[in-house]
């Protein structure tokens, strides 16, 4: 058996995928869901195991993904940091970036730093920016630091020392004394979180790993002696944001690549999809039930970046982490997301979430608020049997009592209420889903949506119609698809080095070596953990830009090797850079950055083809109810059981389509295919 888990804002997901022994084909799935528990993130886990009745001693292979470093960042609840750096840079972190998210918005707020003050520290050394050493590292002031650490019960300690990330020598060897010291603390690096400039990002990066890594160390221990008492054999393979797994060791030393690890799955996953049925230009949602994630894909390519912020809005400038991270734009619109007035009597919905306690109104848990859940129950558009895929049967009267408030400042009745919630979510997601398509030059038109999460298929029609797109795909088990991804991901590591040179035939060699030494790191790395070498896959990048430009942009180099042309790269630069800035120029080319791609592919299950009983889609029918559409009226609907659908089966909306983790929402406008791996594939009659 193959297991994954996913632990999301409100929901904590399993996916089992179980193998008939003889064939290795697999042979069934098990999903669970279950709430999140915030306060002991593993027993979330054990819970969804228990519900799905895994016998873990069965179980080869163990994916994880979790919201443990999100959720103690956004929260403010790492541990007390402390900061070491070269003297003179005790500020960075204050100082930050001089340019505002949004120049004339006069409520913008400076962000304090994660360490204050009094706990960023200065030693006496110096690098130059070539990785020369102008003056060695003088540690007399360690021991006042140590003494100050220990009167304050810092729990982790963060250097970055200036240009480490080109010759790191200094803080190896001050990490080096200070695990010496016998300190009770966690001790992280610069060069061990990110060898990429910037010394604002690099410093930020490394403080924000070191503040969740006593946090993350001590959960990624408890949930792997949990699962090894419970009888797993074999050690937990843990998503990181990049979209690979990796070990638990390798996340144990650098936390901060855990950063964005479940919505990376999904997307990993609706690729892998893709690829089977010829789909290669995707636009993926996720939606769950505190936040919503998309993320565009060209030929079956996501991006990767390592511009990634935390707490970035139009009033706050918010944290930098220097990481390889997916390109994926979050907004805190979801399932439990709160309609709330502003001063003027403007309705808003999110970012605020009721979460998974209380939860929505209908939890009857004692939530308060309207959610958007709510209004989707209002409209009739979730099936009372399939509420919390049938656990649980929806509070009307805690809806009623939730919905009064606004009702009498909106001044209209519940159903209309719920519907201005509906339409105001989707207009939030609507604007994230441009933010990675149109502002970035693409035609929504020329792609595929794929929609996952417990609220993709809810709103993946409206969302679909609104931009033009003309085919909408939602997947068997979209509900826990993040967790079904994990399945799908190799293992993976970015490896990512400052190098900043001209592209010019004399400095082939220069290019040539420094991608040979980052290999042999990461080969180093691999067989650490007991892979070979052969089994190691390479891709190289390089960060480009024109001479005199302060950003770049990434290049894939195919098959890179001493024989590349430069001359080929360069062209290829001038083609990227055009289509994302729409000009190119007649200019010198720099290469900034070197990043190398170290996977090593793991054994993946097929998606399988569902079997054919020859029913009738009349058969699937188990309800009919008026459901209101918003702009398409009230219609009196059918309700269909989705594991009673089968490929080639066709049927026209207006539909609700039920199942375990999930309910998808066919408009009066889109007809419903199945095809033969069981995916729902809407699409509008021209």
């Amino acid at each position: 058996m193959r297991v994954a888990t996913d632990i999301g804002g409100t929901f904590t997901d399993l996916v089992c995928l179980e193998f008939d022994k003889n064939t290795g084909k697999p042979i069934g799935v098990k999903v669970a869901k279950s709430d999140t528990t915030p306060a002991n993130f593993e027993q979330g886990i054990l819970n969804t195991i228990k519900k799905g009745t895994i016998n873990l001693q069965e179980v080869d292979f163990f994916a994880h993904g979790t919201t443990v470093v999100i959720n103690a960042l956004t929260e403010h609840k790492g541990a007390k940091t402390a900061l070491i750096t070269t003297r003179g840079f005790r500020d960075v972190l204050e100082i930050a970036r001089c340019n505002r998210p949004d120049l004339f918005n006069f409520n913008f707020v400076k962000q304090a730093p994660f360490v204050p003050r009094y706990l960023r520290f200065e030693v006496d050394e110096r690098m130059s920016y070539k990785g020369e050493v102008l003056m060695e590292l003088d540690m007399k002031s360690l021991e006042k630091i140590l003494k100050k650490c220990k009167e304050e019960n810092v729990k982790a300690i963060a250097i970055c020392l200036l240009h480490a990330y080109k010759n790191p020598t200094h803080e190896i060897q001050l990490k080096k004394r200070l695990l010496e010291s016998n300190i009770s603390v966690e001790v992280i690096a610069s060069h061990e979180v990110t060898r990429e400039w910037r010394e604002y990002e690099r410093t930020s990066s490394t403080v924000l790993s070191g503040y969740v890594l006593p946090i993350a160390k001590k959960y990624l221990n408890n949930l792997e002696n949990n699962l090894k008492e419970k009888g797993l054999k074999n050690t937990p393979y843990i998503m990181q944001s990049n979209g690979g797994i990796t070990t638990i060791n390798d996340v144990k030393t650098n936390p901060i690549t855990m950063v964005e690890s479940g919505p990376a799955s999904g997307v990993f996953g609706a690729i892998a999809l893709g690829k089977l049925i010829g789909k290669n230009d995707l636009i993926v949602l996720d939606i769950g039930g505190t936040t919503a994630k998309c993320a565009l894909v060209e030929n079956g390519q996501v991006k990767i970046t390592t511009n990634y912020k935390i707490e970035h809005s139009r009033t706050q400038a918010g944290y930098p982490i220097q990481t390889p991270v997916i390109d994926i734009v979050e907004i805190g619109n979801g399932g439990g997301s709160i309609a709330w007035l502003d001063q003027g009597g403007k309705m808003h919905v999110g970012p605020k979430s009721a979460g998974a306690m209380p939860g929505p109104a209908a939890y009857g848990r004692g939530g308060k608020n309207l959610t958007t859940t709510d209004a989707n129950i209002l409209t009739g558009r979730i099936h009372p049997d399939y509420f919390l895929g049938g656990d649980l049967q929806p509070d009307y009267q805690s809806i009623e009592k939730a919905a009064k408030p606004l009702c009498k400042l909106l001044k209209g009745e519940k159903v209309d209420v719920a519907k201005g919630i509906l339409r105001i979510a989707n207009a939030n997601m609507i604007n994230a889903l441009k933010l990675i398509s149109v502002n970035k030059g693409y035609d929504p038109r020329d792609f595929t949506m794929v929609v996952i999460g417990g609220g993709g298929a809810m709103h993946g029609a409206d969302l679909a119609r609104e931009l033009q797109v003309s085919e909408l795909i939602v997947p068997p088990h979209a509900g826990v698809f993040s967790a079904f991804g994990m399945l799908m991901s190799d293992i993976r590591r970015d490896y990512i080095r400052t190098n900043v040179l001209s592209l010019a035939e004399n400095q082939k060699n220069a290019i040539v070596t420094t991608f040979n030494e980052i290999k042999e790191e990461a080969i180093s790395n691999f067989e650490a953990d007991n892979t070979p070498s052969e089994k190691v896959k390479f891709t190289y990048y390089v960060d480009l830009r024109y001479a005199g430009q302060e950003h770049y942009v990434k290049v894939l180099l195919d098959r890179f090797s001493e024989e590349t042309s430069l001359e080929e790269i360069i062209k290829h630069f001038h083609q990227e850079h055009k289509k994302q800035y729409s000009f190119a120029l007649d200019a010198v080319v720099e290469l900034v950055n070197f990043h190398l791609v170290a996977e090593v592919a793991v054994d993946k299950p097929d998606f399988p083809k569902m079997f054919i009983t020859n029913k009738r889609v009349e058969d699937a029918i188990f309800d009919r109810k008026a459901v209101d559409f918003d702009d398409l009226g009230v219609h009196t609907t059918p309700f269909y059981h989705r594991d009673l659908l089968e490929p080639n089966m066709t049927f026209k909306g207006p539909a609700i389509i039920a199942e375990k983790a999930t309910t998808t929402v066919v408009t009066p406008l889109h007809t419903v295919y199945i095809d033969l791996y069981g995916n729902l594939i809407l699409r509008i009659d021209n």
